[in-house]
């Protein structure tokens, strides 16, 4: 038997239970030792019954009084006696009619379970059983592991299966190089995929974890240094850098760089100066003047004759960095010659600015992501900018190689702040710039966590603040109300303040079932002042940049992530009024540690390490949805195993051919990368 073998095979394993099986996916040895646990519980110390304590517990008992009853239609009720030395225990089973006649008296067994409170006894309730005397226990007396259930498919099942393949003493090859584990310090695969099933003690699972979520994050890294080794293939202008004109440039913004833009420019500069693409990413907290960055790496392309494509991930984003590129460069000669390529334009205005990009008549052309797939006829396309898409992937790459015949440099820009140990595994294929002082110029924001029961007199703070001109922002979790979460939603908060609290002030609605017309619309009514307060989803979240707005009101705050409650914070304070950021509980309960966090700090970077650590990446943002980060096992709150698997990943990567070497590792990195060549 190896691997391949079909489950069939297996003692015990007919047709009825083969098709469950199947049905979870699960057809050959090699399928069920990858189904791993989703949680353990640790059975592993042997009590005296007198020495028990409610919880999990495992003792070695012999049964008497045993007794089966139906209590009514569907129901039987086991019930026996278990003794040892020191005592005795009730135990119950519910609809397990069997164990009356499967029980030897007089034999030993181990007994593992939970000692509860029960109809005010204590009593061991549904607990496993197995003969003392066996050679193998499964069930009892160790680390039991507990798997993805569904009606027929227990973890009782998946354990019996699991003991009886690590009987068959089966060949398994190791899945890295030999080097590669002995540099890591980790056990073998072998070890490791019956330890994370059967763990033979705490220090036993640990090693196993270890191991299998080194060789996770060796994976997603190998994939990420073989994108930047695909990038590299293909040339890339050679941008020169001008110091006169980035002089000029900078003395005449109406602010002063702060250290941290000066650093992440000349490393832009730098990066465009060699003839290979620059695949940069910068982080920027909250307001840290990510779109200057941005501007001045499109001014040096710009002076070599080159063009530049700003994508915005919506059509209100990109109106907003065209108005901020158009001061910026009002007093270049670049100025005349920004774009903006967006949806709403009338098919004569597009046809024209289209001829004119072709032409080389304009020199940044600001849009949404549609710029890429539009019918654009790129003069000479030298930088791409993405905004607020974190992955910029392999394919989108390959198009713009296509359609050029060389590859642009590319620059992303995101506000999320991303933990370091996040970066270093879901983004190794970038070279990452943080910005991690905000302007002189903005004034901040005081954040405070509301009670629901100071609702009223938080909503007095927000009309102080619209009667001298501010606006204010309402976020609320849903759009429409919903029977299983007891939120508030935009739908219902909007009718309510309009009709009360906020009748003498203009009150408006945005979501995300609204048009994309129908959103910019209102946004626009906002920006002019039109509408005094926004009651709002999420959709506010990235980018919305209204220098008037002063007020935010995140309604059961607590169903939020930190890093999204940053973000929506950042709306307001951006500028020289002072903002205010009202966190309103979902009940009356002390706020939880998370809360007091983000009342405590405006770091971002703080706050995206705390939410890794307490709710994981997919808090942070939903990273299924940018690029695949698709973790069984590792963690990435455990960062000396990530700065571990980075260091030999570095050695392993050095030469290209150890992936074509190593197919195995090779096919495993295509997936996760996406990359065709390494076949």
């Amino acid at each position: 038997m190896n691997l391949e073998t079909n489950l069939k095979e297996l003692k015990g394993v007919g047709d009825r239970l083969y098709s469950i099986l199947q049905n979870n996916e699960l057809k050959t040895i090699g399928d069920l030792l990858l189904y791993f646990p989703r949680k353990y519980d640790d059975y592993s110390d042997v009590l005296a019954i007198s020495s028990m304590r409610p919880g999990l517990v495992t003792i070695i008992v012999t049964f008497s009084n045993i007794k089966t009853r139906r209590v009514r239609r569907g129901l039987h009720i086991t019930e026996a006696v278990a003794s040892d030395a020191s005592g005795k225990v009730k135990v119950v089973w519910f609809n397990q009619p069997y164990r009356a006649k499967a029980i030897d008296l007089n034999v030993s067994y181990y007994l593992s379970g939970n000692f509860d409170l029960s109809n005010q006894q204590l009593q061991i309730t549904n607990p496993s059983i197995e003969k003392a005397e066996l050679a193998l226990h499964s069930q009892t007396a160790r680390i039991l592991p507990t798997y993805r259930e569904s009606k027929e498919l227990t973890s009782v099942l998946i354990r019996k299966l699991i003991a009886q393949i690590e009987q068959l003493n089966l060949s398994i090859p190791e899945t890295l190089p030999e080097w590669v584990v002995k540099k890591a310090k980790v056990i073998s695969y072998k070890e490791a995929i019956f330890s994370i099933h059967l763990p033979k003690s705490t220090e036993n699972l640990t090693k196993a974890k270890e191991r299998l979520g080194f060789e996770e994050l060796f994976i997603i890294m190998c994939a990420a240094q073989a994108n930047k080794i695909e990038a590299t293939k293909v040339p890339s202008p050679k941008i020169p850098f001008l110091q006169k004109s980035a002089i000029d440039f900078v003395s005449n913004l109406p602010f002063t760089l702060t250290d941290a833009q000066r650093k992440t420019v000349w490393q832009i500069y730098l990066d465009m100066e060699r003839d290979e693409p620059m695949n940069r990413l910068v982080e920027g907290d909250v307001g840290s003047g990510k779109t200057v960055v941005a501007a001045m790496a499109s001014l040096m392309v710009a002076e070599g004759g080159l063009q530049v494509a700003l994508l915005a991930p919506t059509e209100l984003l990109a109106q907003q960095h065209a108005l901020t590129f158009e001061k910026v460069f009002s007093h270049s000669k670049f100025g005349k010659r920004i774009g903006l390529l967006t949806g709403s334009l009338k098919a004569g205005e597009k046809k024209a600015l289209k001829e004119k990009i072709e032409s080389n008549k304009i020199s940044i052309v600001i849009g949404t992501h549609a710029l890429l797939q539009e019918s654009v006829n790129w003069h000479n396309l030298g930088l791409v900018i993405i905004d607020e898409q974190h992955r910029f992937g392999v394919q989108q790459r390959q198009k713009l190689h296509l359609k050029s015949g060389y590859m642009p440099h590319v620059l992303c820009l995101t506000a999320t702040p991303i933990p370091r140990s996040l970066a270093l595994t879901v983004y190794g294929e970038l070279s990452l710039s943080i910005l991690d002082q905000a302007p002189s110029n903005r004034a901040g924001v005081i954040t405070e966590i509301v009670s629901p029961n100071s609702v009223k007199q938080m909503y007095e703070k927000m009309i102080e603040q619209l009667r001298i001109g501010h606006q204010a922002y309402i976020v609320c979790p849903l759009i429409e109300e919903s029977i299983s979460l007891q939120v508030d939603s935009a739908q219902k908060v909007y009718t309510e303040l309009s009709k009360g609290v906020l009748k003498d002030w203009k009150v408006g609605l945005l979501h995300g079932k609204l048009k994309a017309e129908e959103k910019d619309a209102i946004m626009r009514k906002f920006i002019s002042k039109e509408i005094d307060v926004l009651v709002s989803t999420t959709v506010i979240e990235v980018g919305v940049d209204v220098a008037n707005a002063t007020f935010m009101v995140i309604l059961s705050a607590d169903r939020f992530g930190l890093a999204q409650l940053h973000q929506l914070r950042g709306r307001v304070g951006r500028y020289i009024h002072k903002g205010y950021c009202c966190l309103v509980l979902s009940d009356s309960k002390a706020p939880s540690k998370r809360m007091r966090a983000i009342a405590q700090t405006t770091d971002g970077f703080e706050l995206a390490e705390l939410d890794l650590e307490i709710r994981g990446p997919g808090a942070i943002y939903g990273l299924r949805q940018h690029g695949g980060l698709d973790l069984r096992i590792a963690s990435l709150a455990d960062t000396k195993l990530i700065l571990r698997a980075r260091n030999v990943v570095s050695q392993f990567m050095e030469k290209e051919e150890n992936l074509l070497k190593y197919k195995q590792i090779a096919q495993q990195v295509r997936r996760a990368s996406k990359l065709t060549y390494l076949n």
